[in-house]
């Protein structure tokens, strides 16, 4: 941890875009925005946000020690200008923008010691991150990363609270990690963070795009504005230069539209896809526990084996293999990278505990991406006549009309399905569950509706016989499940593991020699 920073107020303000400003140069001990963080000598960042807004806390951050503030409300600057001529304060036209140049001024411009990869796109974020990373470790390099599951400094690995991080928190583990000895980020980057600013000014040296299909329409309202979200990292529209490579999938149809603004830009652009680019995919052989192909590359073709399964799998690797050549990475680092790579929490993560069937847990919560992982589980079913069982729900207070979509691509992909809650929050599962049956019904797939996903899991588990593949999506990697007055503990790899147990008995899953891991 960075300790016992301290700048003058008027440090952490350059190049930092003012309306107005107010008052002395305090000495800053910390940049914050949230006021329950607050601490004596603090700077108070009030800015208007999704759910809240900071400037109706900005009393309370004073009342806790911060002895000067940087507001987007003029009505705020107006106030505090009037309660206390003296206060150290800014008015700032956008809050976000100000607390990304501020955090960078603060913690002395971590991310000019780093070269940043930004991994965008609705599905493969993480496996693209996890696997780029793992292939900067190969070459020796040390990497903060920075994602869904968890974040990296160095070889610490510590809780992911957000995908992408506030400025603020971001640029503390920059510097932490510079600290470290890491020359590399590898990020996973949300539409909302670039919509929202929490990437702004970051110039990344490499920015991946792996996909566009439909999600966060509830916060975007068009596919065109979810797009253009995106497209911001690739030509400029963040407050810093275009990337140096823009590596983008040529067989998504947003990465085609994506590959001509990003050369405009100045982009040099890199293509992938199992079948058209500069990296491709030939040869692909599938297993439950790991794929391997050829990969034809600009510079030559090498022969990959990674543990991950599955086609979806080959794009992500095509994808971090063009990333880490375009960071100077050797063939045979990047081999070495992509074994070294066990698992993808969450990820198509299978459980075995010695069971005759596959049961592999995975994060898929889109039409998309559920039917990735349907095409999947069928790919591997149906050589030994097996079937494909799906457990999967629909998360709450998020875009209602993928619902049913996702319900037809559950049962399309199918032979039963158990459909049953994944995260309500605010909303009635049995309302989202009524969301789903249409595509449901509309597939033509057997399913059975169970509300409670433990019991839902034990269902599926039950109900396999030799040679299926039982699919428990939505969740992943995550440990808990959100519901309308709390949060309570939930591991869908744990789940299966004792539904599994329960089913063949602990001894019996013993004397077939399995770790159940």
């Amino acid at each position: 941890m960075i300790e016992h920073l301290s700048k003058p107020f008027e440090e952490t303000l350059r190049a930092v875009q003012m309306r107005e400003r107010a008052g002395q140069n305090p000495q800053i001990s910390d940049v914050v925005y949230d006021s329950r963080n607050v601490t004596t000598g603090a700077l108070f960042v009030a800015m208007h946000g999704g759910t809240t807004d900071g400037n109706r806390f900005v009393e309370n951050a004073l009342r806790q020690g911060a002895v000067a503030v940087v507001t987007d409300s003029e009505t705020t600057w107006e106030r505090l200008c009037a309660a206390d001529p003296n206060l150290a304060i800014v008015l700032v036209e956008h809050g976000r923008h100000a607390l990304a140049g501020i955090s960078a001024n603060f913690f002395s411009h971590p991310e000019r010691s780093l070269r940043l990869s930004g991994v965008t796109g609705t599905n493969g974020k993480t496996t693209t991150t996890y696997m780029l990373e793992s292939m900067l470790r190969s070459a020796g390099r040390t990497s903060v990363l920075v994602g869904t599951i968890e974040y990296h400094v160095g070889d610490e690995v510590r809780p992911s609270p957000h995908t992408t991080p506030e400025s603020r928190d971001l640029f503390q583990l920059f510097a932490e990690g510079v600290e470290a000895g890491a020359t590399e980020a590898v990020m996973e980057v949300s539409s909302h963070a670039l919509e929202q600013g929490r990437v702004w000014g970051l110039h990344w040296d490499t920015a991946i795009f792996t996909n566009l299909t439909q999600d966060h329409l509830d916060y975007h309202g068009t596919m065109d504005a979810y797009f253009a979200a995106k497209a911001k990292m690739f030509t400029g529209e963040n407050g810093a230069v275009p990337p140096r490579v823009a590596v983008i999938h040529s067989e998504d149809e947003y990465g085609q539209r994506l590959a001509p603004l990003a050369r405009g830009a100045g982009c040099d652009v890199v293509e992938f896809g199992l079948n058209r680019g500069d990296f491709r995919a030939a040869q692909i052989q599938l297993a439950a526990n790991g794929t391997r192909f050829e990969m034809t590359t600009p510079t030559g073709r090498l022969e990959l084996y990674t543990h991950l399964a599955g086609p979806v799998n080959v794009l992500n690797l095509l994808a971090a293999s063009a990333a880490a050549m375009a960071r100077g990475l050797t063939h045979d680092e990047i081999v070495r990278g992509v074994e070294a790579i066990a698992y993808v929490p969450g990820r198509f993560q299978t459980v075995d505990c010695g069971q005759p069937f596959t049961v592999a847990v995975d994060y898929a919560h889109t039409d998309d991406a559920l039917r990735n992982v349907t095409r999947l589980a069928r790919q591997l079913a149906t050589p030994r006549n097996g079937r494909v069982i799906m457990v999967f729900g629909c998360g709450g207070d998020r875009d209602r009309s993928k619902r049913p979509r996702m319900g037809l691509a559950a049962g399309e992909g199918s032979d039963f399905v158990v459909a049953t809650s994944d995260n309500p929050r605010s909303e009635n599962p049995d309302a989202i569950l009524a969301e789903i049956l249409p595509g449901l019904k509309a597939s033509g797939v057997q399913f059975r509706v169970e509300e409670d996903r433990a019991s839902a899991i034990r269902l599926a588990v039950g109900a396999a016989r030799e040679n299926d593949v039982v699919v428990i999506a939505g969740k992943g990697h995550e440990k808990v499940q959100i519901l309308r007055d709390r949060t309570v503990p939930f591991d869908d790899a744990a789940e299966a593991r004792e539904a599994l147990l329960e089913r063949y008995g602990r001894s019996a899953t013993s004397e077939r020699g399995a770790r159940c891991s």
